[in-house]
């Protein structure tokens, strides 16, 4: 029997960091050290608070914000060399993600803020790339990143799925945010961000853990 039954899952629309692939700690961890060479020290609460999400464009606003100057050139180069670093040795698949994907019966894809590079990274790392790798969507892709309903509409748009026939999963504000402006419905994964937060942001529905996903598509 199919995970997704309804009519109204033509289309399960994935994000990606903290979703599919567990890598939000290791990144943020990865750019606290990064803002730390810049003299801001943050929790990684406090990273969690301030960029999980978010664009590079939006990242680099807003560390200017916080260093209180231009963001020196190598900032991204010395962020991404650290997170590539901690993924190369720690980097995971969310647990229980694989068995979701290979008993999905509806369409599916992921659509992320990050860079297409880093997707193919981070889902081949983990042996999730052989299921998007011809579904790959990217903040690259449009003009306006999450929380801009653009990345979605491209990705149901391009599969062939109206919005109201997909469902999100996403596990921050901004995604979700990007998600209800889209006209879709959003579950939010809150294994890691406050429930209540993706609550505000307009999710319709709470899980913490993958085994509780199927059932959910299902409804």
């Amino acid at each position: 029997m199919s995970l997704v039954n309804s009519p109204s899952a033509a289309l399960v629309i994935f994000d990606c960091d903290g979703v599919l692939v567990d890598s939000e700690r290791l990144c943020h961890e990865a750019l606290r050290q990064t803002l730390a060479d810049e003299g801001v020290e943050l929790t990684l609460e406090q990273a969690f608070a301030h960029f999980m999400g978010t664009s590079e464009a939006v990242l680099l606003d807003i560390v200017e914000r916080l260093i209180e100057r231009p963001v020196p050139g190598d900032f991204i180069a010395r962020f991404g060399a650290r997170s590539f670093d901690a993924f190369r040795s720690d980097l995971q698949a969310v647990d229980g993600v694989h068995d979701v994907i290979r008993g999905l019966g509806a369409r599916y894809c992921v659509a992320s803020n990050g860079p297409k590079e880093k997707m193919r990274f981070t889902l081949g790392h983990t042996g999730l790339l052989p299921h998007f790798e011809d579904r790959l969507f990217s903040a690259d892709d449009v003009s306006r990143p999450k929380p801009a309903p653009d990345l979605f509409l491209h990705a149901a748009r391009t599969m062939g799925a109206a919005p109201a026939e997909c469902i999100v999963i996403e596990d921050s504000p901004t995604g979700v945010k990007a998600a209800r402006a889209a006209g879709m419905r959003v579950l939010g994964y809150a294994a890691m961000t406050p429930a209540e937060r993706l609550r505000d942001a307009g999710a319709e529905t709470l899980f913490d853990h993958m085994k509780q996903l199927p059932a959910l598509l299902r409804t």
